[in-house]
Protein backbone atom coordinates (compact mmCIF):
# COMPACT_ATOMS: atom_id res chain seq x y z
CA UNK A 1 0.00 0.00 0.00
CA UNK A 2 1.36 3.44 -0.92
CA UNK A 3 2.30 5.96 1.74
CA UNK A 4 -0.24 8.77 2.17
CA UNK A 5 1.98 11.47 0.63
CA UNK A 6 3.11 9.30 -2.30
CA UNK A 7 -0.43 8.10 -2.86
CA UNK A 8 -1.72 11.62 -3.48
CA UNK A 9 1.28 12.59 -5.60
CA UNK A 10 0.99 9.49 -7.80
CA UNK A 11 -2.75 9.99 -8.27
CA UNK A 12 -2.30 13.63 -9.27
CA UNK A 13 0.48 12.66 -11.70
CA UNK A 14 -1.74 10.01 -13.27
CA UNK A 15 -5.11 11.77 -13.40
CA UNK A 16 -4.29 15.48 -13.10
CA UNK A 17 -3.25 16.03 -16.75
CA UNK A 18 -6.94 15.66 -17.70
CA UNK A 19 -7.29 19.42 -17.15
CA UNK A 20 -4.45 20.01 -19.60
CA UNK A 21 -5.65 17.53 -22.24
CA UNK A 22 -6.84 18.13 -25.76
CA UNK A 23 -10.26 19.50 -24.67
CA UNK A 24 -8.75 21.58 -21.87
CA UNK A 25 -10.69 24.76 -22.69
CA UNK A 26 -14.08 23.07 -22.38
CA UNK A 27 -12.94 21.12 -19.31
CA UNK A 28 -11.62 24.22 -17.55
CA UNK A 29 -14.78 26.16 -18.45
CA UNK A 30 -16.94 23.44 -16.91
CA UNK A 31 -14.70 23.35 -13.83
CA UNK A 32 -14.99 27.10 -13.31
CA UNK A 33 -18.75 26.88 -13.86
CA UNK A 34 -18.94 24.08 -11.27
CA UNK A 35 -17.02 26.23 -8.76
CA UNK A 36 -19.37 29.16 -9.36
CA UNK A 37 -22.41 26.92 -8.90
CA UNK A 38 -20.93 25.55 -5.66
CA UNK A 39 -20.45 29.11 -4.38
CA UNK A 40 -24.08 29.82 -5.27
CA UNK A 41 -25.09 26.74 -3.26
CA UNK A 42 -23.38 28.32 -0.24
CA UNK A 43 -25.15 31.59 -0.94
CA UNK A 44 -28.44 29.69 -0.96
CA UNK A 45 -27.55 28.06 2.38
CA UNK A 46 -26.88 31.49 3.91
CA UNK A 47 -30.10 32.89 2.44
CA UNK A 48 -32.08 29.97 3.85
CA UNK A 49 -30.72 30.55 7.39
CA UNK A 50 -31.65 34.23 7.15
CA UNK A 51 -35.08 33.28 5.78
CA UNK A 52 -35.50 30.82 8.66
CA UNK A 53 -34.68 33.54 11.21
CA UNK A 54 -37.19 35.93 9.61
CA UNK A 55 -39.87 33.22 9.50
CA UNK A 56 -39.57 32.28 13.20
CA UNK A 57 -39.45 35.95 14.18
CA UNK A 58 -42.71 36.49 12.24
CA UNK A 59 -44.26 33.47 14.00
CA UNK A 60 -43.09 34.70 17.41
CA UNK A 61 -44.61 38.13 16.67
CA UNK A 62 -47.76 36.51 15.24
CA UNK A 63 -47.38 38.72 12.13
CA UNK A 64 -49.55 37.56 9.21
CA UNK A 65 -47.99 40.04 6.77
CA UNK A 66 -44.53 38.85 7.78
CA UNK A 67 -45.62 35.25 7.20
CA UNK A 68 -46.95 36.08 3.71
CA UNK A 69 -43.69 37.84 2.86
CA UNK A 70 -41.68 34.78 3.87
CA UNK A 71 -43.93 32.52 1.78
CA UNK A 72 -43.14 34.70 -1.25
CA UNK A 73 -39.44 34.52 -0.42
CA UNK A 74 -39.71 30.73 -0.16
CA UNK A 75 -41.03 30.54 -3.74
CA UNK A 76 -38.03 32.49 -5.02
CA UNK A 77 -35.65 30.35 -2.95
CA UNK A 78 -37.36 27.22 -4.29
CA UNK A 79 -36.90 28.25 -7.94
CA UNK A 80 -33.29 29.39 -7.44
CA UNK A 81 -32.37 26.23 -5.51
CA UNK A 82 -33.79 23.91 -8.17
CA UNK A 83 -32.02 25.82 -10.96
CA UNK A 84 -28.64 25.83 -9.21
CA UNK A 85 -28.88 22.19 -8.12
CA UNK A 86 -29.90 20.96 -11.58
CA UNK A 87 -27.16 22.88 -13.38
CA UNK A 88 -24.64 21.70 -10.80
CA UNK A 89 -25.62 18.07 -11.39
CA UNK A 90 -25.36 18.35 -15.18
CA UNK A 91 -21.98 20.08 -15.16
CA UNK A 92 -20.55 17.73 -12.53
CA UNK A 93 -21.62 14.63 -14.44
CA UNK A 94 -20.20 16.05 -17.69
CA UNK A 95 -16.81 16.51 -16.01
CA UNK A 96 -17.08 13.10 -14.39
CA UNK A 97 -17.74 11.09 -17.55
CA UNK A 98 -15.13 13.10 -19.44
CA UNK A 99 -12.51 12.40 -16.78
CA UNK A 100 -13.38 8.71 -16.65
CA UNK A 101 -13.20 8.45 -20.46
CA UNK A 102 -9.83 10.23 -20.56
CA UNK A 103 -8.30 8.14 -17.76
CA UNK A 104 -9.70 4.90 -19.22
CA UNK A 105 -8.18 5.72 -22.61
CA UNK A 106 -4.86 6.50 -20.94
CA UNK A 107 -4.68 3.26 -18.95
CA UNK A 108 -5.97 1.11 -21.83
CA UNK A 109 -3.40 2.83 -24.05
CA UNK A 110 -0.66 1.61 -21.71
CA UNK A 111 -2.20 -1.85 -21.34
CA UNK A 112 -2.98 -2.42 -25.03
CA UNK A 113 0.44 -1.27 -26.27
CA UNK A 114 2.88 -3.55 -28.07
CA UNK A 115 1.53 -6.66 -26.38
CA UNK A 116 1.93 -5.36 -22.82
CA UNK A 117 -1.45 -6.91 -21.91
CA UNK A 118 0.04 -10.27 -22.89
CA UNK A 119 3.49 -9.79 -21.38
CA UNK A 120 1.98 -8.69 -18.07
CA UNK A 121 0.53 -12.16 -17.59
CA UNK A 122 4.08 -13.49 -17.19
CA UNK A 123 5.10 -10.90 -14.57
CA UNK A 124 4.69 -12.03 -10.96
CA UNK A 125 5.87 -8.93 -9.13
CA UNK A 126 3.63 -5.96 -8.53
CA UNK A 127 -0.09 -5.50 -7.87
CA UNK A 128 -1.70 -5.95 -11.28
CA UNK A 129 -4.09 -8.91 -11.13
CA UNK A 130 -7.49 -8.61 -12.88
CA UNK A 131 -6.68 -5.62 -15.09
CA UNK A 132 -10.20 -5.80 -16.54
CA UNK A 133 -11.75 -5.04 -13.16
CA UNK A 134 -9.25 -2.27 -12.46
CA UNK A 135 -10.05 -0.58 -15.77
CA UNK A 136 -13.81 -1.08 -15.79
CA UNK A 137 -14.69 -0.70 -12.11
CA UNK A 138 -11.81 0.92 -10.24
CA UNK A 139 -11.33 3.77 -12.70
CA UNK A 140 -15.05 4.49 -12.42
CA UNK A 141 -14.86 4.62 -8.63
CA UNK A 142 -11.60 6.59 -8.67
CA UNK A 143 -13.07 9.35 -10.84
CA UNK A 144 -16.60 9.40 -9.41
CA UNK A 145 -15.48 9.44 -5.79
CA UNK A 146 -12.74 11.99 -6.51
CA UNK A 147 -15.30 14.41 -7.95
CA UNK A 148 -17.74 13.73 -5.10
CA UNK A 149 -15.09 14.08 -2.39
CA UNK A 150 -13.47 17.10 -4.02
CA UNK A 151 -16.81 18.89 -4.33
CA UNK A 152 -17.88 18.09 -0.78
CA UNK A 153 -14.50 19.25 0.59
CA UNK A 154 -14.67 22.53 -1.33
CA UNK A 155 -18.30 22.98 -0.24
CA UNK A 156 -17.32 22.33 3.38
CA UNK A 157 -14.52 24.90 3.21
CA UNK A 158 -16.94 27.47 1.83
CA UNK A 159 -19.45 26.57 4.55
CA UNK A 160 -16.76 27.00 7.16
CA UNK A 161 -15.76 30.40 5.83
CA UNK A 162 -19.35 31.62 5.49
CA UNK A 163 -20.92 30.40 8.72
CA UNK A 164 -18.01 30.95 11.12
CA UNK A 165 -18.59 34.70 10.88
CA UNK A 166 -22.37 34.32 11.08
CA UNK A 167 -22.16 32.01 14.11
CA UNK A 168 -19.61 34.28 15.81
CA UNK A 169 -21.95 37.25 15.45
CA UNK A 170 -25.02 35.30 16.61
CA UNK A 171 -23.18 33.85 19.62
CA UNK A 172 -22.46 37.22 21.18
CA UNK A 173 -20.48 37.18 24.39
CA UNK A 174 -21.29 34.97 27.36
CA UNK A 175 -19.84 35.08 30.84
CA UNK A 176 -18.80 31.81 32.40
CA UNK A 177 -18.87 31.83 36.23
CA UNK A 178 -16.72 29.02 37.63
CA UNK A 179 -17.10 30.04 41.32
CA UNK A 180 -13.64 31.31 42.15
CA UNK A 181 -13.41 33.28 38.96
CA UNK A 182 -15.39 34.12 35.86
CA UNK A 183 -14.47 35.10 32.33
CA UNK A 184 -16.22 36.17 29.17
CA UNK A 185 -16.15 34.15 25.94
CA UNK A 186 -16.84 35.79 22.57
CA UNK A 187 -18.38 33.61 19.86
CA UNK A 188 -18.74 30.68 22.24
CA UNK A 189 -20.80 28.63 19.77
CA UNK A 190 -17.88 28.73 17.34
CA UNK A 191 -15.53 27.33 19.97
CA UNK A 192 -18.02 24.65 20.98
CA UNK A 193 -18.41 23.55 17.34
CA UNK A 194 -14.62 23.42 16.81
CA UNK A 195 -13.94 21.39 19.98
CA UNK A 196 -16.83 19.05 19.23
CA UNK A 197 -15.82 18.51 15.57
CA UNK A 198 -12.12 17.98 16.28
CA UNK A 199 -12.85 15.46 19.02
CA UNK A 200 -15.34 13.64 16.80
CA UNK A 201 -12.93 13.64 13.83
CA UNK A 202 -10.09 12.13 15.84
CA UNK A 203 -12.37 9.45 17.28
CA UNK A 204 -13.96 8.77 13.91
CA UNK A 205 -10.61 8.51 12.11
CA UNK A 206 -9.36 6.01 14.67
CA UNK A 207 -12.50 3.89 14.41
CA UNK A 208 -12.56 4.04 10.61
CA UNK A 209 -8.95 3.03 9.86
CA UNK A 210 -9.77 -0.67 9.31
CA UNK A 211 -12.22 0.26 6.54
CA UNK A 212 -9.52 1.16 3.97
CA UNK A 213 -7.78 -2.20 4.34
CA UNK A 214 -11.03 -4.16 4.34
CA UNK A 215 -12.37 -2.34 1.27
CA UNK A 216 -9.18 -2.91 -0.71
CA UNK A 217 -9.14 -6.63 0.10
CA UNK A 218 -12.82 -7.07 -0.76
CA UNK A 219 -12.52 -5.32 -4.13
CA UNK A 220 -9.60 -7.60 -4.99
CA UNK A 221 -11.56 -10.75 -4.10
CA UNK A 222 -14.64 -9.52 -6.01
CA UNK A 223 -12.45 -9.02 -9.09
CA UNK A 224 -10.99 -12.53 -8.70
CA UNK A 225 -14.48 -14.02 -8.48
CA UNK A 226 -15.61 -12.19 -11.65
CA UNK A 227 -12.48 -13.39 -13.43
CA UNK A 228 -13.21 -17.04 -12.55
CA UNK A 229 -16.77 -16.71 -13.85
CA UNK A 230 -15.59 -15.10 -17.10
CA UNK A 231 -12.93 -17.78 -17.59
CA UNK A 232 -15.52 -20.52 -17.12
CA UNK A 233 -17.80 -18.88 -19.67
CA UNK A 234 -14.97 -18.66 -22.18
CA UNK A 235 -14.18 -22.36 -21.64
CA UNK A 236 -17.82 -23.51 -21.50
CA UNK A 237 -17.50 -26.17 -24.20
CA UNK A 238 -14.34 -27.70 -22.77
CA UNK A 239 -15.86 -27.85 -19.28
CA UNK A 240 -19.07 -29.40 -20.58
CA UNK A 241 -17.26 -32.06 -22.62
CA UNK A 242 -15.09 -33.16 -19.72
CA UNK A 243 -18.02 -32.83 -17.27
CA UNK A 244 -16.10 -30.49 -15.04
CA UNK A 245 -19.13 -28.63 -13.69
CA UNK A 246 -18.77 -30.02 -10.16
CA UNK A 247 -15.13 -28.94 -10.04
CA UNK A 248 -16.03 -25.49 -11.35
CA UNK A 249 -18.79 -25.10 -8.75
CA UNK A 250 -16.27 -25.99 -6.07
CA UNK A 251 -13.85 -23.39 -7.44
CA UNK A 252 -16.62 -20.79 -7.51
CA UNK A 253 -17.56 -21.62 -3.92
CA UNK A 254 -13.95 -21.28 -2.82
CA UNK A 255 -13.61 -17.94 -4.60
CA UNK A 256 -16.89 -16.71 -3.16
CA UNK A 257 -15.89 -17.88 0.30
CA UNK A 258 -12.95 -15.48 0.07
CA UNK A 259 -15.50 -12.71 -0.63
CA UNK A 260 -17.54 -13.79 2.40
CA UNK A 261 -14.43 -13.66 4.59
CA UNK A 262 -13.57 -10.16 3.39
CA UNK A 263 -17.26 -9.21 3.72
CA UNK A 264 -17.14 -10.15 7.40
CA UNK A 265 -13.92 -8.17 7.77
CA UNK A 266 -15.60 -5.17 6.18
CA UNK A 267 -18.69 -5.68 8.35
CA UNK A 268 -16.58 -5.40 11.51
CA UNK A 269 -15.10 -2.16 10.17
CA UNK A 270 -18.57 -0.90 9.19
CA UNK A 271 -19.87 -1.76 12.67
CA UNK A 272 -17.30 0.50 14.26
CA UNK A 273 -18.15 3.31 11.88
CA UNK A 274 -21.89 2.77 12.36
CA UNK A 275 -21.58 2.92 16.16
CA UNK A 276 -19.73 6.18 15.87
CA UNK A 277 -21.91 7.83 13.19
CA UNK A 278 -25.17 6.88 14.93
CA UNK A 279 -24.08 8.48 18.18
CA UNK A 280 -22.56 11.39 16.31
CA UNK A 281 -25.76 12.16 14.37
CA UNK A 282 -27.92 12.14 17.53
CA UNK A 283 -25.48 14.35 19.41
CA UNK A 284 -25.15 16.75 16.47
CA UNK A 285 -28.93 17.14 16.31
CA UNK A 286 -29.35 18.03 20.00
CA UNK A 287 -26.12 19.82 20.90
CA UNK A 288 -26.68 23.19 19.11
CA UNK A 289 -30.12 23.66 20.63
CA UNK A 290 -28.88 22.76 24.12
CA UNK A 291 -25.92 25.15 24.03
CA UNK A 292 -27.89 28.04 22.46
CA UNK A 293 -31.16 27.62 24.41
CA UNK A 294 -30.00 29.35 27.66
CA UNK A 295 -29.61 32.70 25.85
CA UNK A 296 -33.13 32.35 24.44
CA UNK A 297 -34.57 31.39 27.83
CA UNK A 298 -33.11 34.49 29.50
CA UNK A 299 -34.43 36.66 26.64
CA UNK A 300 -31.05 37.61 25.14
CA UNK A 301 -32.07 36.42 21.66
CA UNK A 302 -35.27 35.92 19.71
CA UNK A 303 -36.66 32.57 18.53
CA UNK A 304 -35.56 33.43 15.00
CA UNK A 305 -32.01 34.09 16.16
CA UNK A 306 -32.05 30.81 18.10
CA UNK A 307 -33.07 28.82 15.03
CA UNK A 308 -30.56 30.66 12.84
CA UNK A 309 -27.85 29.87 15.40
CA UNK A 310 -28.84 26.20 15.39
CA UNK A 311 -28.63 26.05 11.57
CA UNK A 312 -25.34 27.95 11.46
CA UNK A 313 -23.91 25.66 14.15
CA UNK A 314 -25.04 22.61 12.16
CA UNK A 315 -23.44 23.92 8.95
CA UNK A 316 -20.17 24.67 10.72
CA UNK A 317 -20.03 21.27 12.45
CA UNK A 318 -20.83 19.61 9.13
CA UNK A 319 -17.97 21.47 7.47
CA UNK A 320 -15.50 20.64 10.24
CA UNK A 321 -16.64 17.02 10.27
CA UNK A 322 -15.89 16.41 6.59
CA UNK A 323 -13.25 13.74 7.34
CA UNK A 324 -15.69 11.86 9.60
CA UNK A 325 -18.63 12.06 7.22
CA UNK A 326 -16.55 10.82 4.29
CA UNK A 327 -14.55 8.04 5.94
CA UNK A 328 -16.24 5.26 3.97
CA UNK A 329 -16.06 7.19 0.69
CA UNK A 330 -12.38 7.98 1.21
CA UNK A 331 -11.64 4.32 1.97
CA UNK A 332 -13.47 3.14 -1.13
CA UNK A 333 -11.84 5.80 -3.32
CA UNK A 334 -8.32 5.14 -2.05
CA UNK A 335 -8.66 1.38 -2.48
CA UNK A 336 -9.72 1.81 -6.13
CA UNK A 337 -7.05 4.41 -6.88
CA UNK A 338 -4.37 2.13 -5.45
CA UNK A 339 -5.56 -0.70 -7.70
CA UNK A 340 -5.37 1.56 -10.76
CA UNK A 341 -1.96 2.88 -9.71
CA UNK A 342 -0.80 -0.71 -9.14
CA UNK A 343 -1.70 -1.65 -12.73
CA UNK A 344 -0.08 1.48 -14.17
CA UNK A 345 3.08 0.96 -12.11
CA UNK A 346 3.31 -2.68 -13.21
CA UNK A 347 3.04 -1.59 -16.86
CA UNK A 348 5.67 1.13 -16.38
CA UNK A 349 8.00 -1.32 -14.62
CA UNK A 350 7.48 -3.81 -17.45
CA UNK A 351 8.39 -1.16 -20.03
CA UNK A 352 11.60 -0.45 -18.12
CA UNK A 353 12.46 -4.11 -17.53
CA UNK A 354 12.19 -5.13 -21.19
CA UNK A 355 13.82 -2.02 -22.66
CA UNK A 356 16.97 -2.75 -24.65
CA UNK A 357 19.24 -1.31 -21.97
CA UNK A 358 21.43 -4.37 -21.41
CA UNK A 359 22.33 -7.74 -22.88
CA UNK A 360 19.65 -9.63 -20.98
CA UNK A 361 16.85 -8.77 -23.38
CA UNK A 362 16.10 -9.62 -26.97
CA UNK A 363 16.10 -6.35 -28.86
CA UNK A 364 13.84 -6.02 -31.88
CA UNK A 365 14.55 -3.31 -34.45
CA UNK A 366 13.20 -2.46 -37.90
CA UNK A 367 15.93 -2.80 -40.50
CA UNK A 368 14.24 -1.13 -43.45
CA UNK A 369 15.29 -4.11 -45.61
CA UNK A 370 13.18 -7.01 -46.96
CA UNK A 371 15.05 -9.41 -44.66
CA UNK A 372 14.39 -10.97 -41.26
CA UNK A 373 17.70 -11.34 -39.44
CA UNK A 374 18.31 -13.24 -36.21
CA UNK A 375 21.66 -12.11 -34.81
CA UNK A 376 23.09 -14.13 -31.92
CA UNK A 377 19.59 -14.73 -30.50
CA UNK A 378 19.01 -16.96 -27.48
CA UNK A 379 15.57 -17.70 -26.05
CA UNK A 380 15.38 -17.78 -22.25
CA UNK A 381 12.73 -18.56 -19.67
CA UNK A 382 11.28 -15.98 -17.27
CA UNK A 383 13.78 -17.18 -14.67
CA UNK A 384 16.71 -16.55 -17.05
CA UNK A 385 17.40 -20.17 -18.02
CA UNK A 386 18.41 -20.58 -21.67
CA UNK A 387 15.88 -22.60 -23.67
CA UNK A 388 17.73 -22.58 -26.98
CA UNK A 389 21.19 -22.47 -28.41
CA UNK A 390 22.32 -19.37 -30.27
CA UNK A 391 20.32 -18.68 -33.43
CA UNK A 392 21.90 -16.88 -36.39
CA UNK A 393 20.10 -16.79 -39.70
CA UNK A 394 18.58 -14.61 -42.41
CA UNK A 395 15.19 -15.16 -44.00
CA UNK A 396 14.28 -13.43 -47.23
CA UNK A 397 11.00 -12.84 -49.01
CA UNK A 398 9.80 -16.06 -50.64
CA UNK A 399 11.70 -18.39 -48.25
CA UNK A 400 9.96 -21.40 -46.71
CA UNK A 401 11.51 -22.27 -43.33
CA UNK A 402 10.44 -25.12 -41.05
CA UNK A 403 11.14 -24.66 -37.33
CA UNK A 404 12.05 -27.99 -35.73
CA UNK A 405 12.89 -28.97 -32.17
CA UNK A 406 10.77 -28.04 -29.19
CA UNK A 407 7.56 -26.45 -30.46
CA UNK A 408 7.13 -24.42 -27.27
CA UNK A 409 10.55 -22.83 -27.75
CA UNK A 410 9.72 -22.21 -31.41
CA UNK A 411 6.54 -20.47 -30.29
CA UNK A 412 8.60 -18.22 -28.01
CA UNK A 413 10.88 -17.44 -30.96
CA UNK A 414 7.82 -16.26 -32.89
CA UNK A 415 6.78 -14.17 -29.89
CA UNK A 416 10.29 -12.70 -29.73
CA UNK A 417 10.09 -11.74 -33.41
CA UNK A 418 6.74 -10.08 -32.67
CA UNK A 419 8.35 -8.18 -29.78
CA UNK A 420 6.32 -10.06 -27.16
CA UNK A 421 9.05 -12.24 -25.62
CA UNK A 422 12.02 -10.08 -24.56
CA UNK A 423 13.49 -12.68 -22.23
CA UNK A 424 16.77 -13.88 -23.70
CA UNK A 425 19.55 -12.13 -25.58
CA UNK A 426 20.56 -11.07 -29.07
CA UNK A 427 19.10 -8.83 -31.75
CA UNK A 428 16.31 -9.34 -34.24
CA UNK A 429 16.04 -7.09 -37.28
CA UNK A 430 12.58 -7.19 -38.81
CA UNK A 431 11.43 -5.73 -42.15
CA UNK A 432 9.17 -2.71 -42.34
CA UNK A 433 6.37 -4.84 -43.80
CA UNK A 434 3.69 -6.05 -41.42
CA UNK A 435 4.31 -9.47 -39.88
CA UNK A 436 1.34 -11.84 -39.86
CA UNK A 437 1.21 -14.46 -37.12
CA UNK A 438 -1.12 -17.46 -37.28
CA UNK A 439 -1.61 -18.99 -33.80
CA UNK A 440 -3.15 -22.46 -33.29
CA UNK A 441 -6.54 -20.80 -33.09
CA UNK A 442 -7.28 -17.38 -34.64
CA UNK A 443 -8.91 -14.70 -32.52
CA UNK A 444 -12.55 -14.28 -33.56
CA UNK A 445 -14.20 -11.43 -31.63
CA UNK A 446 -17.90 -11.51 -30.83
CA UNK A 447 -19.92 -9.87 -33.59
CA UNK A 448 -20.91 -10.75 -37.13
CA UNK A 449 -18.86 -13.50 -38.78
CA UNK A 450 -17.95 -11.03 -41.53
CA UNK A 451 -16.42 -8.68 -38.93
CA UNK A 452 -14.70 -11.54 -37.10
CA UNK A 453 -12.93 -12.78 -40.24
CA UNK A 454 -11.82 -9.28 -41.30
CA UNK A 455 -10.49 -8.47 -37.81
CA UNK A 456 -8.56 -6.32 -37.01
CA UNK A 457 -9.58 -4.34 -40.12
CA UNK A 458 -13.15 -3.32 -40.86
CA UNK A 459 -15.46 -5.09 -43.31
CA UNK A 460 -15.09 -2.15 -45.71
CA UNK A 461 -11.48 -3.21 -46.29
CA UNK A 462 -12.43 -6.35 -48.20
CA UNK A 463 -15.01 -7.20 -50.86
CA UNK A 464 -17.73 -9.56 -49.69
CA UNK A 465 -17.57 -11.49 -52.97
CA UNK A 466 -13.86 -12.17 -52.42
CA UNK A 467 -14.53 -13.46 -48.93
CA UNK A 468 -17.34 -15.72 -50.12
CA UNK A 469 -15.09 -17.27 -52.80
CA UNK A 470 -12.37 -17.95 -50.24
CA UNK A 471 -14.83 -19.59 -47.85
CA UNK A 472 -16.01 -21.95 -50.59
CA UNK A 473 -12.47 -22.72 -51.72
CA UNK A 474 -11.31 -23.59 -48.19
CA UNK A 475 -14.20 -25.94 -47.44
CA UNK A 476 -16.34 -23.49 -45.47
CA UNK A 477 -19.21 -22.90 -47.88
CA UNK A 478 -21.71 -23.54 -45.05
CA UNK A 479 -20.54 -20.26 -43.46
CA UNK A 480 -21.31 -18.09 -46.50
CA UNK A 481 -24.94 -17.63 -45.42
CA UNK A 482 -23.86 -16.86 -41.83
CA UNK A 483 -21.62 -13.89 -42.55
CA UNK A 484 -24.12 -11.44 -41.04
CA UNK A 485 -25.00 -13.62 -38.06
CA UNK A 486 -23.79 -12.32 -34.69
CA UNK A 487 -22.35 -14.94 -32.35
CA UNK A 488 -19.48 -15.71 -30.01
CA UNK A 489 -17.70 -17.54 -32.83
CA UNK A 490 -14.93 -19.04 -30.72
CA UNK A 491 -17.66 -20.97 -28.91
CA UNK A 492 -19.80 -21.82 -31.97
CA UNK A 493 -17.23 -22.99 -34.53
CA UNK A 494 -15.16 -26.13 -34.32
CA UNK A 495 -11.39 -25.93 -34.04
CA UNK A 496 -10.99 -27.09 -37.64
CA UNK A 497 -13.40 -24.42 -38.89
CA UNK A 498 -11.54 -21.77 -36.93
CA UNK A 499 -8.19 -22.87 -38.32
CA UNK A 500 -9.50 -22.79 -41.87
CA UNK A 501 -10.86 -19.28 -41.17
CA UNK A 502 -7.33 -18.34 -40.10
CA UNK A 503 -6.14 -19.15 -43.63
CA UNK A 504 -9.08 -17.20 -45.08
CA UNK A 505 -7.90 -14.17 -43.11
CA UNK A 506 -4.32 -14.58 -44.39
CA UNK A 507 -5.48 -14.76 -48.00
CA UNK A 508 -7.55 -11.61 -47.47
CA UNK A 509 -4.61 -9.70 -45.99
CA UNK A 510 -1.96 -11.17 -48.34
CA UNK A 511 1.03 -10.36 -46.09
CA UNK A 512 4.67 -10.78 -47.16
CA UNK A 513 5.76 -12.35 -43.85
CA UNK A 514 3.77 -15.24 -42.40
CA UNK A 515 4.46 -17.21 -39.22
CA UNK A 516 2.52 -20.46 -38.82
CA UNK A 517 2.36 -21.94 -35.32
CA UNK A 518 0.66 -25.35 -35.48
CA UNK A 519 -2.10 -23.53 -37.29
CA UNK A 520 -3.55 -26.65 -38.98
CA UNK A 521 -2.98 -29.24 -36.25
CA UNK A 522 -6.69 -30.20 -36.16
CA UNK A 523 -6.67 -31.13 -39.86
CA UNK A 524 -5.63 -34.46 -41.32
CA UNK A 525 -2.13 -34.62 -42.84
CA UNK A 526 -3.68 -34.36 -46.30
CA UNK A 527 -5.83 -31.44 -45.14
CA UNK A 528 -2.81 -29.57 -43.78
CA UNK A 529 -0.87 -30.23 -46.98
CA UNK A 530 -3.80 -28.88 -48.99
CA UNK A 531 -3.88 -25.69 -46.91
CA UNK A 532 -0.13 -25.17 -47.30
CA UNK A 533 -0.34 -25.73 -51.05
CA UNK A 534 -3.09 -23.12 -51.35
CA UNK A 535 -1.01 -20.72 -49.30
CA UNK A 536 2.06 -21.42 -51.45
CA UNK A 537 0.13 -20.91 -54.69
CA UNK A 538 -1.69 -17.74 -53.60
CA UNK A 539 1.32 -16.06 -51.93
CA UNK A 540 4.43 -17.30 -53.76
CA UNK A 541 6.46 -14.22 -52.85
CA UNK A 542 5.71 -14.31 -49.14
CA UNK A 543 8.20 -15.62 -46.59
CA UNK A 544 6.76 -18.40 -44.45
CA UNK A 545 8.12 -19.80 -41.17
CA UNK A 546 6.25 -22.82 -39.83
CA UNK A 547 5.99 -24.81 -36.63
CA UNK A 548 4.20 -28.09 -37.33
CA UNK A 549 4.18 -31.66 -36.13
CA UNK A 550 3.03 -33.11 -39.44
CA UNK A 551 5.90 -34.94 -41.24
CA UNK A 552 4.13 -34.46 -44.58
CA UNK A 553 4.55 -30.70 -44.25
CA UNK A 554 8.34 -30.91 -44.54
CA UNK A 555 8.18 -31.19 -48.32
CA UNK A 556 6.56 -27.81 -48.49
CA UNK A 557 9.62 -26.08 -46.95
CA UNK A 558 13.01 -25.26 -48.51
CA UNK A 559 15.09 -25.46 -45.33
CA UNK A 560 14.91 -26.30 -41.67
CA UNK A 561 15.88 -24.22 -38.64
CA UNK A 562 16.44 -26.36 -35.55
CA UNK A 563 15.72 -24.74 -32.19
Amino acid sequence: MLRQDRFLVEFIKLAGPFWNSEDKLAIRKDTVFLIVLTVLQIVMAVVITEWSAALFDALEQRSMSGLVTQVGMLVLIFIASITITTLHLLVKRRILIGWRLWLTDKVIGKWMHKGRHYQLTFVSKGDHDNPDGRIAEDIRIATEEAIALGHSLFYSLLLLGSFTKILWTLSGTVVLNLGLFSFSVAGYLVWVSIIYSVAASILGWWMGKPMTVATHVRQTEEANYRYNLIKAQESAQAIALIQGEANERQRFQGSFQAIIDTYHQQTVAWKQIQIFTSGYSVTSMALPILVAAPRYIVGAITLGTLMQSVQAFGHMVSALSWPVNNMAGIAKWRASVERVLGLVKALDDLDFDIACLNSHQICVRKSGLPVLKLDNVTIASLEGENLSSTIDCEIKVGDRVLISGHSSTGAKLFQAIAGLWPWGSGRIEVPDDALFFMPPRPYLPTGSLYEAICYPKSIESFKRSTLEKLLKRLGLKELVKQLDRVESWEQVLSREQQQRLGLVRVLLYRPRWIFIQETFDSLTPDGETQMLEILDKELPNSAIMSITNQPTAEAFHQRKLKI
